[in-house]
């Protein structure tokens, strides 16, 4: 769960603009059918197996509307639900809960999504030490909610944003003018504290980036031969990373080398929704 802190500087403006987008004067079609207040409740409905997440976020976008208005959960995030589950209830007045639907539903559709997608990612690693990171391929703006969704679903954040790491890519590398010029003028720049980590794309890069010093050195869009004979010339100098393409069925081949990370930007930019409901509303 988010912090309170969290919560008032980070999330509750981002539901807010999301609110602002779906509600620029009125609600006209619940303010035509309910025009005056009136409480009454409505169920959140499972409608496909998955990973619940987002259910804070969920709850905040009616309140933030009305904070008379009551959610009550009968599972927690990260617990696996079922189609045609019944997830929880809220009650309020049934303007609220007309109005915040389909903001509030856009948010835990799109968290439950990434949380079982990354679930099932993070089970094809089950019994290795490899462990599953996400990337910076992030819808904008809502990077705070997919990345607590990747955490959720058994995965780990990267870096959260630019000024949260160093990581040489191909184009740094290519204005530094090498793996190891760039590498130097990292560890010129960058406080004591930061590890630095090299994107490699071959194993001539590999060999650059292991005498060059890096912390963490990325094998990205090797293949599988290549990544064996990488870990080898590495040979416990720095912590490995895979990143590139890691779909489920890759991630499954990687399972024997002996690497420390596999980054997949999958996790993010790719999950499909799980797909849920607001149903049965009726008066109190």
């Amino acid at each position: 769960m988010y912090d309170p802190i969290t919560i008032k500087l980070n999330v509750e403006p981002l539901i807010l603009s999301a609110l602002r987008e779906d509600i620029t004067s009125e609600d006209v079609s619940a303010n035509c059918v309910m025009p005056e207040a009136k409480k009454g409740t409505v169920d959140l409905i499972c409608k496909e197996d998955g990973v619940i997440c987002g259910l804070q976020v969920f709850e905040r976008v009616f309140t933030l509307l009305d904070e008379n208005v009551e959610a009550r959960f009968d599972v927690s995030d990260g617990d696996e639900v079922k189609r045609g589950q019944k997830l929880g209830t809220l009650r309020g007045d049934m303007r609220v809960l007309l109005s915040g639907e389909r903001t509030a539903l856009n948010f835990l559709q799109r968290m439950s999504g990434i949380a079982t997608f990354t679930r099932h990612m993070a089970e094809l690693l089950d019994g290795t030490s490899i462990r599953l990171l996400d990337t910076r391929k992030t819808t904008p703006n809502n990077r705070i909610f997919e990345k607590y969704a990747v955490r959720t679903g058994g995965g780990n954040n990267h870096r959260y944003n630019l000024s949260d790491g160093v990581m040489l890519k191909d184009n740094h590398i290519g204005a530094a003018g090498g793996v190891a010029e760039a590498v130097k003028k990292a560890r010129e720049y960058a406080p004591f504290v930061r590890k630095i980590e090299v994107e490699v794309e071959d194993l001539d890069m590999v060999r650059e980036a292991v005498r060059a010093g890096a912390d963490i050195i990325m094998l990205d869009n090797m293949d599988h031969d290549s990544m064996e004979k990488a870990v080898e010339i590495i040979s416990g100098r720095a912590e490995i990373e895979i990143s590139g393409n890691v779909t489920p069925e890759k991630a499954a081949e990687i399972r024997d080398l002996k690497v420390d990370y596999v980054s997949s930007g999958a996790l993010t930019h790719s999950a499909p929704i799980l797909d849920l409901s607001l149903k049965h509303m009726r008066p109190l």
